[in-house]
Protein backbone atom coordinates (compact mmCIF):
# COMPACT_ATOMS: atom_id res chain seq x y z
CA UNK A 1 0.00 0.00 0.00
CA UNK A 2 2.65 2.48 -1.23
CA UNK A 3 -0.59 5.09 -1.96
CA UNK A 4 -1.49 4.79 1.37
CA UNK A 5 1.82 5.67 3.46
CA UNK A 6 2.71 7.97 0.39
CA UNK A 7 -0.57 9.88 1.12
CA UNK A 8 -0.66 9.29 4.91
CA UNK A 9 -1.10 12.96 5.71
CA UNK A 10 -3.82 13.76 3.45
CA UNK A 11 -5.95 10.82 4.85
CA UNK A 12 -5.05 12.15 8.76
CA UNK A 13 -6.20 15.64 7.34
CA UNK A 14 -9.21 14.02 6.12
CA UNK A 15 -10.31 12.23 8.75
CA UNK A 16 -9.64 15.13 11.00
CA UNK A 17 -12.03 17.55 9.39
CA UNK A 18 -14.83 15.21 9.62
CA UNK A 19 -14.33 14.02 12.99
CA UNK A 20 -13.78 18.22 14.18
CA UNK A 21 -17.05 18.85 12.24
CA UNK A 22 -18.85 15.54 13.80
CA UNK A 23 -17.41 16.89 17.03
CA UNK A 24 -18.81 20.29 16.31
CA UNK A 25 -21.93 19.65 15.46
CA UNK A 26 -22.93 16.92 17.87
CA UNK A 27 -22.46 19.65 20.73
CA UNK A 28 -23.92 22.72 18.85
CA UNK A 29 -27.82 21.42 17.33
CA UNK A 30 -27.64 24.52 14.56
CA UNK A 31 -24.50 23.90 12.64
CA UNK A 32 -26.68 20.80 11.53
CA UNK A 33 -29.62 22.87 10.82
CA UNK A 34 -27.67 25.58 8.87
CA UNK A 35 -25.37 23.24 7.20
CA UNK A 36 -24.93 24.21 3.85
CA UNK A 37 -24.36 28.06 5.46
CA UNK A 38 -21.84 26.57 7.79
CA UNK A 39 -19.81 24.48 4.73
CA UNK A 40 -19.90 27.15 2.24
CA UNK A 41 -19.91 30.50 4.40
CA UNK A 42 -17.65 29.88 7.25
CA UNK A 43 -15.90 26.96 6.11
CA UNK A 44 -15.08 26.81 2.50
CA UNK A 45 -14.99 30.85 1.58
CA UNK A 46 -12.40 31.77 4.12
CA UNK A 47 -10.61 28.59 3.71
CA UNK A 48 -10.33 28.88 0.19
CA UNK A 49 -8.89 32.90 0.27
CA UNK A 50 -6.54 31.37 2.88
CA UNK A 51 -5.59 28.55 0.92
CA UNK A 52 -4.84 30.61 -2.27
CA UNK A 53 -2.11 31.92 -0.37
CA UNK A 54 -0.84 29.26 1.49
CA UNK A 55 -0.15 27.71 -2.21
CA UNK A 56 2.42 30.06 -2.47
CA UNK A 57 3.58 30.17 0.92
CA UNK A 58 4.01 26.17 0.36
CA UNK A 59 5.87 26.67 -2.87
CA UNK A 60 8.77 28.93 -0.94
CA UNK A 61 8.90 26.78 1.73
CA UNK A 62 9.37 23.84 -0.98
CA UNK A 63 12.18 25.76 -2.47
CA UNK A 64 13.73 26.33 0.97
CA UNK A 65 13.08 29.59 1.50
CA UNK A 66 10.49 31.34 3.95
CA UNK A 67 8.14 34.07 3.22
CA UNK A 68 6.72 36.44 5.83
CA UNK A 69 5.59 38.72 3.61
CA UNK A 70 1.68 37.17 2.91
CA UNK A 71 -0.15 39.28 5.52
CA UNK A 72 1.31 42.68 4.39
CA UNK A 73 0.92 42.08 1.04
CA UNK A 74 -2.27 41.17 1.59
CA UNK A 75 -3.25 44.98 3.08
CA UNK A 76 -0.87 46.44 0.48
CA UNK A 77 -3.16 44.79 -2.36
CA UNK A 78 -6.50 45.24 -1.35
CA UNK A 79 -5.50 49.35 -0.73
CA UNK A 80 -3.75 49.34 -4.23
CA UNK A 81 -6.87 47.35 -5.83
CA UNK A 82 -9.64 49.88 -4.11
CA UNK A 83 -7.30 52.83 -4.15
CA UNK A 84 -7.94 52.48 -8.16
CA UNK A 85 -11.36 51.41 -8.02
CA UNK A 86 -11.81 54.75 -6.28
CA UNK A 87 -9.50 56.79 -8.19
CA UNK A 88 -11.58 55.63 -11.72
CA UNK A 89 -14.98 56.73 -10.38
CA UNK A 90 -13.55 59.82 -9.03
CA UNK A 91 -12.11 60.63 -12.20
CA UNK A 92 -15.89 60.29 -13.70
CA UNK A 93 -15.88 56.71 -15.25
CA UNK A 94 -18.42 55.54 -13.11
CA UNK A 95 -22.22 55.53 -14.08
CA UNK A 96 -24.86 55.47 -11.49
CA UNK A 97 -22.31 54.08 -8.91
CA UNK A 98 -21.02 51.29 -11.01
CA UNK A 99 -17.93 51.14 -12.78
CA UNK A 100 -17.56 49.73 -16.13
CA UNK A 101 -15.86 45.91 -15.96
CA UNK A 102 -12.61 47.22 -17.73
CA UNK A 103 -12.10 49.14 -14.62
CA UNK A 104 -12.54 46.96 -12.41
CA UNK A 105 -10.20 44.51 -14.44
CA UNK A 106 -7.89 46.90 -14.71
CA UNK A 107 -7.64 47.81 -11.12
CA UNK A 108 -7.10 44.05 -10.34
CA UNK A 109 -4.45 43.48 -13.10
CA UNK A 110 -2.34 46.25 -11.75
CA UNK A 111 -2.74 44.88 -8.40
CA UNK A 112 -1.73 41.54 -9.67
CA UNK A 113 1.27 42.91 -11.18
CA UNK A 114 2.06 44.66 -8.28
CA UNK A 115 2.62 41.47 -6.69
CA UNK A 116 4.81 40.04 -8.92
CA UNK A 117 7.24 43.12 -9.03
CA UNK A 118 7.04 42.86 -5.07
CA UNK A 119 8.38 39.21 -5.44
CA UNK A 120 10.80 40.46 -7.75
CA UNK A 121 12.24 42.55 -5.02
CA UNK A 122 12.31 39.71 -3.08
CA UNK A 123 14.20 37.63 -5.35
CA UNK A 124 16.63 40.49 -6.14
CA UNK A 125 17.44 40.76 -1.94
CA UNK A 126 18.05 37.22 -1.75
CA UNK A 127 19.90 36.41 -4.89
CA UNK A 128 22.09 39.55 -5.42
CA UNK A 129 22.11 41.62 -2.54
CA UNK A 130 22.42 37.87 -0.45
CA UNK A 131 20.27 38.34 2.75
CA UNK A 132 18.60 35.81 4.32
CA UNK A 133 14.78 35.11 3.35
CA UNK A 134 13.84 35.37 6.59
CA UNK A 135 15.44 39.32 6.92
CA UNK A 136 13.98 39.91 3.47
CA UNK A 137 10.73 39.18 3.47
CA UNK A 138 11.04 40.40 7.65
CA UNK A 139 11.59 43.99 6.37
CA UNK A 140 8.11 43.67 3.74
CA UNK A 141 6.30 42.59 6.37
CA UNK A 142 6.54 45.63 8.42
CA UNK A 143 7.36 47.84 5.06
CA UNK A 144 4.11 46.87 2.70
CA UNK A 145 1.65 47.43 5.34
CA UNK A 146 3.08 51.23 6.26
CA UNK A 147 3.50 51.59 2.70
CA UNK A 148 -0.18 50.54 2.34
CA UNK A 149 -1.74 53.09 5.02
CA UNK A 150 0.74 56.04 3.70
CA UNK A 151 -1.12 55.06 0.49
CA UNK A 152 -4.70 55.38 1.46
CA UNK A 153 -4.16 58.59 3.31
CA UNK A 154 -2.13 60.16 0.60
CA UNK A 155 -4.93 59.58 -2.46
CA UNK A 156 -8.22 60.16 0.52
CA UNK A 157 -6.31 63.80 1.48
CA UNK A 158 -5.94 64.58 -2.19
CA UNK A 159 -9.90 64.11 -2.27
CA UNK A 160 -10.28 66.02 0.95
CA UNK A 161 -11.13 63.14 2.94
CA UNK A 162 -7.71 62.13 4.74
CA UNK A 163 -8.39 57.99 5.95
CA UNK A 164 -6.47 54.91 6.46
CA UNK A 165 -9.68 53.26 5.34
CA UNK A 166 -11.41 53.02 2.01
CA UNK A 167 -14.31 52.58 0.64
CA UNK A 168 -15.79 50.87 -2.21
CA UNK A 169 -19.39 50.51 -3.32
CA UNK A 170 -19.68 48.66 -6.43
CA UNK A 171 -21.98 46.04 -7.44
CA UNK A 172 -19.56 43.63 -9.51
CA UNK A 173 -16.32 44.22 -6.88
CA UNK A 174 -18.74 43.19 -4.33
CA UNK A 175 -19.97 39.93 -6.04
CA UNK A 176 -16.61 38.55 -6.43
CA UNK A 177 -15.79 38.91 -2.73
CA UNK A 178 -19.84 37.73 -1.58
CA UNK A 179 -20.13 34.49 -3.84
CA UNK A 180 -18.15 31.82 -1.97
CA UNK A 181 -17.96 29.45 -4.95
CA UNK A 182 -16.07 32.74 -6.51
CA UNK A 183 -12.96 32.04 -4.47
CA UNK A 184 -13.01 28.32 -4.45
CA UNK A 185 -12.85 28.30 -8.39
CA UNK A 186 -9.80 30.87 -8.23
CA UNK A 187 -8.24 28.39 -4.99
CA UNK A 188 -8.89 25.32 -7.04
CA UNK A 189 -7.49 26.55 -10.16
CA UNK A 190 -4.44 27.65 -8.50
CA UNK A 191 -3.96 24.46 -7.07
CA UNK A 192 -4.11 22.76 -10.01
CA UNK A 193 -1.83 24.68 -12.19
CA UNK A 194 0.56 24.29 -9.08
CA UNK A 195 0.01 20.44 -9.02
CA UNK A 196 1.22 20.63 -12.83
CA UNK A 197 4.45 22.64 -12.06
CA UNK A 198 5.46 20.87 -9.36
CA UNK A 199 4.79 17.17 -10.30
CA UNK A 200 4.59 17.03 -14.49
CA UNK A 201 7.52 19.47 -14.51
CA UNK A 202 11.38 20.20 -15.31
CA UNK A 203 11.01 23.28 -13.08
CA UNK A 204 8.65 21.31 -10.38
CA UNK A 205 11.66 19.13 -9.78
CA UNK A 206 14.57 21.74 -9.69
CA UNK A 207 12.22 23.40 -6.68
CA UNK A 208 12.19 20.24 -4.84
CA UNK A 209 15.60 19.84 -5.77
CA UNK A 210 16.98 23.59 -4.60
CA UNK A 211 14.54 23.09 -1.40
CA UNK A 212 16.50 19.47 -0.91
CA UNK A 213 20.41 20.92 -1.23
CA UNK A 214 20.75 24.34 -2.98
CA UNK A 215 24.78 23.58 -3.37
CA UNK A 216 24.15 20.12 -5.09
CA UNK A 217 21.36 21.88 -7.47
CA UNK A 218 23.73 24.62 -8.15
CA UNK A 219 26.53 21.64 -8.91
CA UNK A 220 24.54 20.18 -10.97
CA UNK A 221 23.95 23.70 -13.21
CA UNK A 222 20.33 24.26 -12.13
CA UNK A 223 19.72 27.96 -12.40
CA UNK A 224 18.73 28.49 -8.62
CA UNK A 225 18.43 32.14 -8.83
CA UNK A 226 15.31 31.86 -11.96
CA UNK A 227 13.65 29.19 -8.86
CA UNK A 228 13.85 31.26 -6.47
CA UNK A 229 12.11 34.24 -8.67
CA UNK A 230 9.22 31.71 -9.54
CA UNK A 231 8.93 31.33 -5.99
CA UNK A 232 8.80 34.42 -4.35
CA UNK A 233 6.58 35.91 -6.78
CA UNK A 234 3.91 33.17 -7.04
CA UNK A 235 4.05 33.79 -3.60
CA UNK A 236 3.68 37.50 -3.72
CA UNK A 237 1.07 36.81 -6.26
CA UNK A 238 -1.48 34.63 -4.55
CA UNK A 239 -1.29 37.02 -1.55
CA UNK A 240 -2.25 40.02 -4.01
CA UNK A 241 -5.04 37.56 -5.01
CA UNK A 242 -6.43 37.23 -1.60
CA UNK A 243 -5.97 40.25 -0.94
CA UNK A 244 -8.38 41.56 -3.84
CA UNK A 245 -10.88 39.02 -2.62
CA UNK A 246 -10.59 40.24 1.15
CA UNK A 247 -11.37 43.69 -0.03
CA UNK A 248 -13.83 42.76 -2.48
CA UNK A 249 -15.51 40.94 0.43
CA UNK A 250 -16.25 43.39 2.59
CA UNK A 251 -15.78 46.43 0.02
CA UNK A 252 -12.75 48.58 1.71
CA UNK A 253 -9.30 48.51 2.22
CA UNK A 254 -8.21 48.87 5.69
CA UNK A 255 -4.30 48.73 5.99
CA UNK A 256 -4.21 48.25 9.73
CA UNK A 257 -6.62 44.82 9.96
CA UNK A 258 -6.42 43.10 6.79
CA UNK A 259 -4.36 39.89 6.75
CA UNK A 260 -3.15 40.58 9.99
CA UNK A 261 -1.21 37.38 10.87
CA UNK A 262 -2.05 36.20 7.25
CA UNK A 263 1.60 34.55 6.93
CA UNK A 264 1.65 32.77 10.16
CA UNK A 265 -1.52 31.17 8.64
CA UNK A 266 -0.54 30.57 5.42
CA UNK A 267 2.63 28.62 6.65
CA UNK A 268 0.66 26.08 9.01
CA UNK A 269 -1.50 25.40 6.68
CA UNK A 270 1.29 24.57 4.24
CA UNK A 271 3.08 22.91 7.53
CA UNK A 272 -0.33 21.22 8.44
CA UNK A 273 -0.06 19.69 5.05
CA UNK A 274 2.82 18.29 4.99
CA UNK A 275 5.52 20.52 3.74
CA UNK A 276 8.83 20.80 5.62
CA UNK A 277 10.43 23.83 7.24
CA UNK A 278 13.92 22.00 6.07
CA UNK A 279 12.60 22.28 2.58
CA UNK A 280 12.17 19.74 -0.53
CA UNK A 281 8.81 18.44 0.77
CA UNK A 282 5.47 18.97 0.36
CA UNK A 283 2.31 18.51 -1.98
CA UNK A 284 -0.32 20.43 -3.34
CA UNK A 285 -3.03 18.00 -2.01
CA UNK A 286 -2.03 18.23 1.32
CA UNK A 287 -1.51 22.07 1.38
CA UNK A 288 -5.08 22.24 -0.45
CA UNK A 289 -6.85 20.03 2.84
CA UNK A 290 -4.41 21.89 5.51
CA UNK A 291 -6.07 25.34 4.88
CA UNK A 292 -9.76 23.51 4.49
CA UNK A 293 -8.63 21.51 8.16
CA UNK A 294 -7.28 25.12 10.00
CA UNK A 295 -10.52 26.43 8.78
CA UNK A 296 -12.90 23.84 10.16
CA UNK A 297 -10.99 23.79 13.60
CA UNK A 298 -11.45 27.80 14.01
CA UNK A 299 -14.91 27.73 13.01
CA UNK A 300 -15.61 24.86 15.25
CA UNK A 301 -13.63 27.02 18.36
CA UNK A 302 -16.10 29.36 17.33
CA UNK A 303 -19.16 27.76 17.91
CA UNK A 304 -18.27 26.02 20.80
CA UNK A 305 -16.37 28.54 22.64
CA UNK A 306 -19.51 31.47 22.78
CA UNK A 307 -17.22 34.24 24.15
CA UNK A 308 -13.94 35.69 22.76
CA UNK A 309 -13.43 32.67 20.26
CA UNK A 310 -11.31 35.03 18.28
CA UNK A 311 -8.97 34.94 21.39
CA UNK A 312 -7.85 31.44 20.74
CA UNK A 313 -7.21 31.42 17.56
CA UNK A 314 -3.30 32.21 17.66
CA UNK A 315 -3.21 29.19 20.12
CA UNK A 316 -4.83 26.88 18.39
CA UNK A 317 -2.88 27.93 14.65
CA UNK A 318 0.34 27.36 17.09
CA UNK A 319 -0.87 23.72 18.80
CA UNK A 320 -1.43 22.64 14.78
CA UNK A 321 1.74 23.62 13.62
CA UNK A 322 3.47 22.14 16.38
CA UNK A 323 1.45 18.72 16.18
CA UNK A 324 1.71 18.99 12.44
CA UNK A 325 5.95 19.14 12.71
CA UNK A 326 5.68 16.73 15.68
CA UNK A 327 3.60 14.65 13.00
CA UNK A 328 6.08 14.74 10.02
CA UNK A 329 8.97 14.07 12.52
CA UNK A 330 7.70 11.01 13.75
CA UNK A 331 6.85 9.64 9.99
CA UNK A 332 9.99 10.72 8.57
CA UNK A 333 11.80 9.48 10.89
CA UNK A 334 13.69 6.06 11.16
CA UNK A 335 12.62 5.12 15.05
CA UNK A 336 9.28 5.60 13.65
CA UNK A 337 6.67 5.80 16.68
CA UNK A 338 9.57 5.09 19.06
CA UNK A 339 11.49 8.05 19.12
CA UNK A 340 11.24 10.01 22.36
CA UNK A 341 10.32 13.29 22.53
CA UNK A 342 10.57 13.79 26.84
CA UNK A 343 14.29 11.89 27.34
CA UNK A 344 15.99 12.81 30.36
CA UNK A 345 15.84 15.65 33.04
CA UNK A 346 14.47 18.22 30.07
CA UNK A 347 12.01 16.00 29.20
CA UNK A 348 10.44 15.51 32.48
CA UNK A 349 10.73 19.13 32.84
CA UNK A 350 8.89 19.89 29.35
CA UNK A 351 6.28 17.06 30.46
CA UNK A 352 5.63 19.16 33.49
CA UNK A 353 5.40 22.53 31.50
CA UNK A 354 2.93 20.58 28.99
CA UNK A 355 0.85 19.62 31.71
CA UNK A 356 0.43 22.87 33.37
CA UNK A 357 -0.27 25.15 30.55
CA UNK A 358 -3.24 23.05 29.47
CA UNK A 359 -3.96 23.15 32.67
CA UNK A 360 -4.27 26.62 32.46
CA UNK A 361 -5.43 26.39 29.22
CA UNK A 362 -8.20 24.68 29.67
CA UNK A 363 -8.94 26.35 33.67
CA UNK A 364 -9.54 29.53 32.07
CA UNK A 365 -11.11 28.43 28.40
CA UNK A 366 -14.07 27.11 30.50
CA UNK A 367 -14.04 29.85 33.21
CA UNK A 368 -14.85 32.51 29.87
CA UNK A 369 -17.49 30.39 28.64
CA UNK A 370 -18.69 30.44 32.12
CA UNK A 371 -18.61 27.05 33.87
CA UNK A 372 -18.71 27.42 37.55
CA UNK A 373 -16.45 24.18 37.21
CA UNK A 374 -13.91 25.57 35.37
CA UNK A 375 -11.03 25.72 37.26
CA UNK A 376 -11.62 22.00 38.78
CA UNK A 377 -12.37 20.30 35.08
CA UNK A 378 -8.99 22.80 34.26
CA UNK A 379 -7.06 20.44 36.80
CA UNK A 380 -8.50 17.60 35.73
CA UNK A 381 -7.47 18.33 32.12
CA UNK A 382 -3.49 19.06 33.57
CA UNK A 383 -3.70 15.93 35.35
CA UNK A 384 -5.14 13.78 32.15
CA UNK A 385 -2.71 15.20 29.80
CA UNK A 386 0.52 14.67 32.81
CA UNK A 387 -0.57 10.84 32.47
CA UNK A 388 -1.24 10.48 28.73
CA UNK A 389 2.83 12.11 28.29
CA UNK A 390 4.40 9.94 30.73
CA UNK A 391 2.70 6.94 29.07
CA UNK A 392 3.94 7.66 26.01
CA UNK A 393 7.44 8.82 27.73
CA UNK A 394 7.28 5.12 29.38
CA UNK A 395 6.65 3.42 26.18
CA UNK A 396 9.17 4.95 24.38
CA UNK A 397 12.11 4.27 27.08
CA UNK A 398 11.17 0.63 27.23
CA UNK A 399 11.30 0.48 23.42
CA UNK A 400 14.45 1.62 23.38
CA UNK A 401 15.59 -0.56 25.69
CA UNK A 402 14.19 -3.61 23.80
CA UNK A 403 15.96 -2.48 20.74
CA UNK A 404 19.15 -2.03 22.51
CA UNK A 405 18.57 -5.64 24.26
CA UNK A 406 17.62 -7.01 20.82
CA UNK A 407 20.72 -5.28 19.12
CA UNK A 408 23.13 -6.40 22.03
CA UNK A 409 21.70 -10.12 21.08
CA UNK A 410 22.91 -9.61 17.57
CA UNK A 411 18.96 -10.94 16.73
CA UNK A 412 18.62 -7.07 15.21
CA UNK A 413 17.69 -7.28 11.29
Amino acid sequence: MNWLKKYQTELVLLIGIVLVYGITAYFNDAYIERFQYNVTTLILHPAAILGIFALGAAVVIISGGIDLSSGSMIALSAATVCLLMVLFSHWGFATDGRLPAWCIAAAMGATLLMGLLVGTIHTWLITVVQLPPFVATLASLVGLRSLAIIMNKAVTASMGNQSIKVNVNDPTFFTIGEQWWIAMAVFLVLALFLYVILNHTVLGRHLYALGGNEQAAKLSGIRTERLKWFAYSFAAFTAAVAGILFAARIQQSDPESQGRAGELFAIAAAVIGGCSLAGGIGRVTGVVLGAIFLRTVIDAVAKLVTAGSDDFEGMIVGLLVVLAVAFNQLTDSKEGWRKQFFPGFFGTAALASVSLLVMAVASFSLRMSGRETAWRDGILAGVLTAIVLTVFKLVAIFAKRERARVATSGNLP
